[in-house]
Parts: structure tokens; sequence; C-alpha cells
């Protein structure tokens, strides 16, 4: 495979449904997503008003400063709000992040090719290489939908258990991937969580 990093001349694909999500077949991509509960309904739809009001006004294709101004105002912001521990925290019990693992980890080499990843209590960072002729979207729909079913039955609960949508960024260059993995390796430490309430798992491959 060609080195992994945005190419800017290259085709991409862009969908809209709820963030502007690009994908681009080859380029390792950063994820995160969400328990249903991980924040108060108040807060998120504050944040979603403004979010929308700002997309409005800024269409995609954005800028390199458009994006960085998006990424100040809105992922980071949420991000602290989960780190804050909102809501169940059900991936803290090590049963279940364990099923969250299995499930990323079960197609690793012939859907995509994982690189680094943190489970966190009530959400999920992942830095993943899409294979070509698969769907990031239909991935991560799998992904959470395998994974929840687990969850589910072993916990004996019933309902939505991850929120809907995911926020995600196209890795530009060496630079961009190693402050990923360093978001992901130091994220644990920032939110103050004991050895056993999360799962990390951090790669070393150079490209």
């Amino acid at each position: 495979m060609s080195v992994p990093y945005f190419n800017p001349y290259a085709p991409i694909t862009i969908h809209t449904r709820n963030l502007p999500h690009w994908e681009q077949p080859g380029a390792l991509v950063f994820l995160t997503w969400r328990l249903a509960d991980s924040l108060p309904p108040a807060l998120l739809k504050s944040w979603q008003i403004e979010r929308i009001a700002w997309i409005a006004q800024h269409p995609v294709p954005w800028d390199a400063a458009s994006e960085l101004a998006y990424r100040r105002r809105f992922p980071a912001r949420l991000e602290h709000w989960l780190d804050a521990g909102h809501g169940s925290c059900l991936l803290r019990n090590p049963d279940c992040s364990t099923l969250v693992e299995a499930t990323l980890r079960h197609f690793d080499g012939q859907h995509y090719t994982l690189d680094s990843f943190a489970i966190m209590p009530n959400h999920v960072h992942l830095l993943v290489r899409l294979i070509e002729g698969h769907d990031l979207s239909d991935i991560v729909k799998s992904w959470k939908n395998f994974s929840a079913h687990l969850i589910n039955r072993q916990q004996h609960n019933a309902g939505s258990l991850w929120q809907e949508g995911y926020w995600d960024r196209l890795v530009r260059d060496a630079s961009y991937l190693f402050r990923c993995r360093e978001y992901i390796r130091r994220n644990p430490v920032k939110a103050n969580l004991a050895p056993s309430a999360f799962r990390l798992h951090i790669s070393e491959t150079t490209y």
C-alpha cells in the first residue's frame, strides 16, 4: 500500500449527513464516537445548535484555517466534556471494553488496518487505515451495531448503546499522525483513569 496520508490531489468522497466526513482509500483516519448517554442533553443541544450555525457559515470543503477553527470550537470542547465522565460510563467495565476491542480487531487486516486506539469509559478514539473497496461509514456502523448487541446481551440491557454518528479527520502527514497517537496515548492520563478503566493500543508502525 502507498503512504497512508491524505492526498489533496487524489479523489475523495465527502458525506455531510450530520458532520462532514471525508473518505480517501488508503488514508489513515482519526475517529471518535461515544455512548448515547455520555453527554447531558441540554449541553449537547446547545452545542449542536451552535455547530449547525457555524457549519452553515463555513461550507465544506474547508481550508486548513477553517478546519483548525472547527476543531478547537467543537470537537475539542466535546472531548473535554467526555473526559469529565458523564453518563453510565459502561466501558469502564473491563468485560464491556473487551467486547469493543474484540469487535475492532475482528476484520483487522481484511477490511482495514488498525493503528492505535483508546477505549475510554464513555467514548472511543481510533486511528485506522481503510483497505480499498471498504466504506468507512459502513465499517463504523458495523462496529457499533455488533458491539452494542454483545454488550446489551452481556449486561441484560436493551435500547441504543451508541450515539448516532461519529467524528473523523483524515491524517495529513507524519506530524499529524504523531499528534493523533500522542492524543490517544495521553487521553486516559488526562482523564485520571485507573488502568482497569480503559483499553489502550498505540502502534509503533512507521510509514
